[in-house]
């Protein structure tokens, strides 16, 4: 088998582990005495939805809001669409309506909050004093920074009328969370900043984050952290009492699925961690010197091997312009690592969408920066621009699946030998 086409059938494997029609089947919560309501956020909640209304077997209403050109055909539950990974308007209506649509329930009905990755930008909920304009602005800021996603969501919790359990605490019905985890250690209150699932994270938490990373908030955002209004509900609240949350599919699970294809292939699989984070050019280079200390002394791992890892990197945005998001740094810094070697590299966004740009990641082997070098590009100033699109673009080694209809963060596969 092909490196390339092995790399594709992990992914693929890692990908179908994630179907959310396994994971939502197996945590079906036991139907009510009233009405159920359906709601959702995130990159495959479309997908969560229509898996919902298969299984459950009757009609259910609801709504939920995904990513633009992320939705597909339901029955009897709404699909709104709004921007990802900016917020915009629309997505200020739909986090609307769906508090509209659970805020008359009563104790006998039930709330089914189907959420995943991509549901902070897909929810913006600017508390009272800032804007829809402040909350975007807070965005950016975060997004190019260099913070983990859990640093991210905790800012963002605080600077919301929805998220840190608030969606979850406007409604008397209970509530049950199913959970796609794209959050590495798969914290649930962390997925979508936890519009459903509140934690112990407080607005001075998110003040440390606002000083650690230099964050250049409005000052109507500032106002409000430093303000008790900002407080998040507890995970003590009694509102919470009759709620439950399950994670339905995560990195791990599909690591390990991706594994047992590079085993069939005749691969010795090792499976790095489904949790790293960090910046992403600094990760590529861990994982181009382990790869590199494989092909030459098989050590850690005897080659043929293949290197899986998962979780989640960040960029900091060092020069603006730039196109592609955390996968293709990654690759970009990794085909550095690894010039000249026989090693070859996929690392890509589960979700099917590589930060803003229209493919999920890249392909790298030893000789992709040379490639880019014949295109007329210098690989080290395209990475030093966070524009490695450009450089896979020209080097024709773009991987690009449209969207997958799940989410589970980052996957980076490795094949040595």
């Amino acid at each position: 088998m092909k490196h390339r086409d092995l790399l594709e059938a992990m992914f693929k494997a890692a990908v179908d582990a994630a179907d959310p029609m396994t994971g939502i089947k197996a945590h079906l919560p036991a139907k009510p005495r009233g009405k159920t309501v359906v709601i959702g956020a995130g990159k495959g909640a479309a997908q969560m939805a229509a898996a919902f209304e298969t299984l459950w077997g009757e009609p259910v209403s609801g709504v939920v809001v995904t990513r633009y050109g992320y939705g597909c055909e339901t029955r009897t539950i709404d699909i709104l669409e709004a921007a990802h990974p900016v917020p915009d308007a629309a997505g200020l209506e739909a986090g609307q309506r769906l508090r509209s649509e659970i805020a008359g329930l009563t104790e006998d009905d039930l709330v089914v909050a189907l959420i995943c990755g991509g549901g902070s930008a897909l929810l913006p909920a600017p508390p009272e004093g800032m804007t829809l304009a402040d909350e975007i602005a807070v965005n950016e800021a975060l997004l190019a920074s260099g913070a983990p996603i859990s640093a991210m969501n905790t800012v963002r919790k605080h600077l919301s009328t929805l998220k840190g359990g608030r969606l979850a605490a406007a409604t008397r019905a209970p509530v049950v969370s199913l959970i796609v985890s794209d959050i590495p250690g798969d914290n649930p209150a962390h997925v979508a900043s936890g519009p459903t699932v509140p934690d112990p994270a407080t607005r001075h938490d998110a003040l440390r984050v606002v000083a650690q990373y230099g964050l250049d908030l409005p000052p109507a955002a500032l106002d409000h952290l430093n303000s008790p209004a900002a407080d998040a509900p507890m995970p003590d609240d009694p509102v919470f009492a009759r709620d439950s949350h399950h994670i339905i599919a995560s990195a791990g699970v599909s690591l390990e699925a991706a594994a047992q294809v590079a085993r069939e292939a005749g691969f010795t699989p090792a499976i790095l961690s489904d949790a790293i984070e960090g910046e992403a050019r600094e990760v590529a280079g861990v994982h181009a010197a382990i790869a590199r200390e494989v092909l030459r002394r098989d050590r850690p791992f005897a080659k043929p091997a293949v290197l899986l890892s998962g979780g989640e990197t960040t960029v900091t945005i060092r020069k603006k312009g730039g196109r592609g998001g955390r996968n293709g740094e990654f690759a970009l810094a990794f085909a550095l690592g690894i010039e000249g070697e026989n090693i070859a590299l996929l690392a890509a966004d589960t979700d099917g969408i590589d930060g803003s740009e229209d493919n999920a990641g890249a392909f790298a082997d030893g000789d992709t920066a040379a490639r880019m070098r014949t295109a007329g590009l210098d690989p080290r100033g395209l990475l030093d621009a966070n524009d490695s699109y450009a450089g896979f673009k020209a080097a024709e080694t773009l991987f690009e699946t449209g969207p997958t209809g799940t989410n589970v963060n980052d996957f980076r596969a490795v094949v040595v030998g």
